[in-house]
């Protein structure tokens, strides 16, 4: 475990009474993933009672049976985190909490990450311009961003503006424009979880964790909890072209979630998650790096449920639900091999993404072609819940 990494710091404030869920690798006989629910500090695995994530999310009484469901005891909590952060963890260790439904993803929902998308796309993938071009930007723009309702007059009264100077930008136009960005950000089934390693395109030089807020979302459109998540990001090659979006954000274990699907209950809301303080701690494996930031999820421009209603409607369904990233608070910014430079990942970084109610999400940052790869797809899925039935 990284020096830095408590076990206990990892799980919300107020672990005693969260209802939390999610899933672990477990080893023979019972070798596949298993839906575990967290019990007075004890992980226990119920799926005996109920198979899988997307399962449990659609019933009404999903509170009933995370509270009342028999199941295996499979140790304290503490333990398990502490194996899933080891660099070869024994089983059973932890996965993302989500497994069939759709991995969808909110783009450019803060103004800062607005800003941070329109300096990608004038640099042209190119840190050493983005500096400059984020003073040039806040001389144009001015005023405050974050201030400008999506869709609303004002918001078409400053794209006017924008673009008679010849400023405006496509990312301009899903930031405070009636259009949400909605994109897939990867399959179901092949996000990792708290611990495991995240992954990085081997030709990105310029790269960023993205952390977030995810709302689990059963297949009526109802948000029924909440985890964490990093949306990784690969800057350079958006910058070059908004075409390339899914090489820069669906490559192997470039999304990771976790570590428990926190479910909502009279003590945990999405006024909870309105209002939530996410941070950001970036730890280089030298010592000589070590960057914190944090952000409030008020700051955001579109409510989280009108997210939801441009994911899923009459348009588009999702039979098993899905999995929705509401959208980075901030891009870090911080130089770091370089004045000028800004923030890029460096091999080895550890990650962690914390807010009170939902605990921490750790990962450590690799190259996506030197982490295991995705083998472990729905056939596989399906034969281990066929042999566990």
């Amino acid at each position: 475990m990284p020096p830095h990494i408590i076990a206990h710091e990892l799980l919300p404030d107020d672990a005693d009474h969260a209802l939390l869920v999610g899933r672990v690798w477990r080893d023979a006989p019972h070798q596949g993933p298993a839906l575990v629910v967290i019990r007075d500090g004890r992980v226990v695995d119920i799926s005996a009672s109920i198979a899988c994530m997307a399962d449990l999310l659609e019933r009404d009484d999903a509170i009933d049976v995370v509270t009342t469901a028999e199941g295996e005891d499979l140790g304290p909590v503490e333990a398990l985190l502490e194996r899933s952060l080891t660099a070869t963890p024994e089983a059973p260790y932890l996965l993302a909490p989500c497994d069939v439904q759709a991995i969808k993803a909110c783009g450019v929902t803060f103004a800062v990450s607005l800003m941070e998308r329109v300096i990608e796309e004038q640099a042209g993938g190119d840190p050493a311009r983005a500096g400059e071009l984020r003073e040039e930007l806040r001389q144009v723009i001015g005023g405050d961003l974050s201030k400008i309702v999506p869709g609303s007059e004002a918001a078409m009264a400053l794209k006017a503006e924008l673009q008679a100077r010849g400023a405006w930008s496509q990312y301009m136009e899903v930031g405070i424009g009636p259009d949400a960005e909605v994109f897939t950000k990867a399959q179901p089934l092949s996000s990792v979880g708290f611990g495991h390693g995240v992954g990085l395109h081997p030709v990105s030089e310029w790269n960023n964790p993205e952390p977030e807020i995810v709302l689990a979302v059963d297949a009526a459109g109802r948000a029924r909890g909440a985890t964490l998540g990093n949306d990784v990001n690969l800057r350079d090659v958006e910058g070059r072209s908004a075409l390339l979006l899914g090489k820069a954000k669906d490559n192997n274990a470039s999304c990771a979630i976790g570590p428990f699907i926190r479910l909502f209950d009279d003590t945990f809301t999405l006024d909870t998650v309105r209002q939530a303080r996410v941070s950001l701690h970036i730890k280089g494996q030298d010592a000589d790096f070590e960057l914190h930031d944090s952000s409030d999820m008020r700051q955001i421009s579109r409510d989280p449920l009108e997210l939801v209603q441009q994911t899923l409607g009459a348009h588009h369904q999702y039979p098993d639900g899905f999995m929705l990233f509401l959208g980075t608070m901030f891009s870090p910014i911080q130089d770091r091999d370089g004045a000028g430079q800004g923030f890029t990942h460096h091999r080895g970084d550890v990650v962690t993404i914390a807010t009170p109610s939902l605990g921490a999400l750790v990962n450590r940052v690799d190259r996506s072609d030197r982490l295991p790869p995705w083998t472990y797809g729905i056939r596989q899925w399906q034969a281990d819940m066929a042999r566990r039935r």
